[in-house]
């Protein structure tokens, strides 16, 4: 995960997500894309969950340790602000690219045929991934210090959790976040689809939103500095995003496009914000959890964050799922009314209610600015 300077151990014990996993998760990449149309179905199903699953392993195995970077690069809470903008502006910027450029590409590099055009984008993605972690692996440095100990039991690493009260809150606004960003995504298609009437307006959608999810990714700098607390910075960005989605229940890319692309515009803007303030917020809670309980567990506890948006992102697409099957769907035929509305909620007023709910939750994480600044002060002389 990290180029130590200080300890020849800690490179064994942490980098290999990054040097290891990355090349390896690339490779799976590829092979979940290379399609055998001329297997039996059976085989195909299995080799498809087999592949995905891998996949999914491998992307994890990747991430946590990525996303433990940012709390060992400092301990400055305004930097490590500032290092969460720059990744979500990153991501934002790349999301954006790759939702322009995918279906051209599969195009071009297939010459027709889609087989093919799909595995090698699959291919040029992998290459492009397993490059980008080999050079975070090779550039980035920590600064913080984490002692060596010996294995801390799985037990006492949860009751460390539970302790952990900022830690909690934040868990609990990951696992809304799954539930809602997930759910509603699994929605997307369904709604432009049956509900608007044609998924071309999906394509559009998703042009409406790129440059709003660029912007809106370096806004939680802006709050942050005016708060002072990133919980609150992310309460009231998720707030915004509640408030703009509960709105898109009133307008129609057909009947009201204009009106409809704006508040699409505005809920990105202030979800892209959110995303960068939600995973801002997580390398603070591990000082906090080392003050208030003297074990520092950063891989532990970005996984169980990592483990609970996973439980809500299952949650909300199986609730999605079973209620549309409950209420009648069948694809590719005209839906009756109560599945189109189950939809339209779906996309708007649902999720809106939860995001602020989220808000709400979040608002009451307490760990600001001054307090962090003391904490950490505390550590540093204990340690000395």
């Amino acid at each position: 995960m990290i180029l130590s300077k200080h300890c020849p151990y800690h490179f064994f014990l942490t980098d290999p997500g990054l040097l290891i996993a990355a090349p390896i998760t690339a490779l799976v990449l590829m092979a979940t894309f290379w399609a055998h149309p001329d297997w039996s179905n059976t085989t195909k199903i299995i080799y498809m969950s087999v592949t995905y699953c891998m996949l999914v392993l491998g992307y994890t195995c990747v991430n946590i340790p990525y996303g433990t970077l940012c709390g060992a690069m400092t301990q400055n809470i305004e930097e490590r602000a500032k290092i969460n903008t720059f990744r979500s502006v990153s991501a934002m910027i790349a999301i954006g690219i790759i939702n322009i450029i995918t279906l051209p590409l599969i195009s071009k590099l297939g010459g027709g045929n889609d087989k093919q055009g799909y595995l090698l984008v699959a291919v040029v993605y992998g290459i492009i991934f397993a490059l980008c972690h080999i050079f975070c692996f090779a550039k980035t440095k920590e600064a913080v210090t984490v002692p060596e100990k010996e294995k801390i039991p799985l037990k006492l690493q949860l009751k460390t959790v539970i302790q952990n009260k900022p830690y909690l809150l934040a868990l609990l606004g990951q696992f809304l976040f799954g539930v809602t960003l997930y759910g509603r995504n699994a929605d997307a298609l369904y709604y432009f689809k049956y509900v608007e009437g044609s998924e071309a307006f999906f394509t559009k959608y998703s042009m409406a939103i790129i440059i709003p999810s660029i912007i809106g990714a370096g806004l939680f700098p802006i709050i942050f500095k005016w708060t002072g607390n990133k919980g609150r910075a992310a309460s009231i960005l998720a707030l915004g995003t509640g408030v703009c989605m509960i709105s898109l229940y009133l307008f129609s890319p057909v009947s009201s496009p204009a009106a409809f692309y704006i508040c699409s515009g505005l809920t990105q803007f202030f979800f892209a914000g959110f995303n960068t303030a939600i995973y801002a917020i997580i390398p603070d809670c591990v000082e906090y959890g080392e003050w208030k309980t003297g074990i520092r567990n950063d891989g532990f506890q970005y996984a169980f964050i990592s483990l609970g948006n996973k439980i809500g992102m299952a949650i909300g697409t199986s609730v999605l799922a079973a209620t549309l099957g409950a209420a009648g769907f069948e694809a590719n035929i005209t839906q009756n009314e109560t599945v189109l509305s189950i939809m339209k909620h779906s996309f708007s007023t649902i999720p809106g209610i939860l995001w602020i709910v989220t808000a709400i939750v979040l608002f009451f994480y307490k760990l600001n600015k001054r307090s962090y600044n003391k904490i950490v002060s505390e550590i540093k002389n204990l340690s000395s």
